[in-house]
Formats: structure tokens, sequence, C-alpha cells
């Protein structure tokens, strides 16, 4: 950490200049979202950056919210839009169920390899998205879902951006927490 002036100054992990927020500003939709979206992912990974078995820490009882069941959370909702809503393929969650809808956070405990499967879930799951968005004709792509019947493409892309908006601040919390550090 430094001392900044004010929280947003405040968080660092390393010297290497902040390039998320940068995307475009004025032009094609696809890329203006996409940009929103990689920055709202690329936040998360920031405040996950530099810990391992620390993600599964935690909030406060009898919450079980953590970083480490954000990302496990995260990993669930790219694969339920973009798979199975937008894809159309069978994809059940990887970390919660219909009999534990909360499993992504409930089960977030350490242990042997729980970090990386969780990373590597995600990650997976960006570049499913990431493929998906690239190759779709354009934001007019629909799909069925259960709980909002017929979305586009441009829909679950603004969807994706509030729900990582949203468990960042979650995350802003969490990590200063577990070790002070604070910001963007």
């Amino acid at each position: 950490m430094t001392n900044g002036s004010r929280r947003a100054e405040i968080f660092t992990v390393d010297a290497a200049p902040d390039h998320r927020f940068t995307g475009p500003a004025t032009g094609d939709e696809r890329r203006v979202l996409v940009a929103f979206l990689a920055d709202q992912r690329a936040t998360l990974e920031l405040k996950c950056s530099g810990m391992g078995e620390e993600l599964s820490r935690q909030a406060v009882e009898p919450s079980t919210l953590s970083l480490l069941g954000l990302v496990r959370h995260l990993a669930d909702v790219e694969r339920r839009w973009f798979r199975k809503v937008l894809a159309g393929q069978d994809a059940v969650p990887r970390f919660s169920s219909a009999a534990d809808p909360d499993g992504a956070f409930d089960t977030a405990l350490s242990g042997p390899g729980a970090v990386g499967e969780a990373w590597a879930a995600w990650r997976a799951e960006v570049a499913f998205a990431d493929r998906f968005v690239a190759e779709a004709p354009d934001l007019d792509v629909e799909g069925d879902d259960a709980w909002r019947g017929r979305v586009s493409l441009r829909w679950v892309l603004v969807h994706m951006v509030e729900e990582y908006a949203r468990h960042n601040g979650h995350a802003d919390l969490l990590r200063e927490r577990i070790d002070g550090a604070v910001g963007i």
C-alpha cells in the first residue's frame, strides 16, 4: 500500500501502471461493453492479487462471503449466462446447485488446490465468454433464461458489468478486512 490521500489512490499491488478503465469512451457498442466487462474482471483479479489461502477468509459471521467465494460465484455466473443461456449448452454450475444455491460461498474453504481450481474455472469461463462475444454476429443474439425469459447478448453484457461491479464492492471490503488494502 501507498500513502495516497484518497481511498481510490492507495490500493496498489506493484509499481506497474493500472491499465484498467482505459477502454474506448466512444464508438462501437460491442467494444465499449466488452471493455467495461474486461475492466471489471481485471478489478476482481486485482482485489485478489497476492493472496493464496487468505482468499477463503470469510467476512463476518454469519456471512459466508469471501474473495474465494466471489471467484467461484462469478465463474458460475459467467458459465450460466454465456454457456447455458446464450450458447444453449447443458452447463451445470461448477460450485453451486439447486440443493445448495449458495454453494459457491458456503463451500469456499481453503484446502489443497481450492484456490487454483477456482481461478482455473473462472478463467475457463471468461475465455469461453470472450470467444462467444467475439464470434457473435451482433449484440442481438438471444437465448432463453428461466429467470428473465428471452435475453440478448447486449443485455447479458450489461448485466455482467453490473454483477462484477456489485461484487467488486464486496471485494473491496473483504480485502480491507483481510490485510487493510483499500482503494479501487
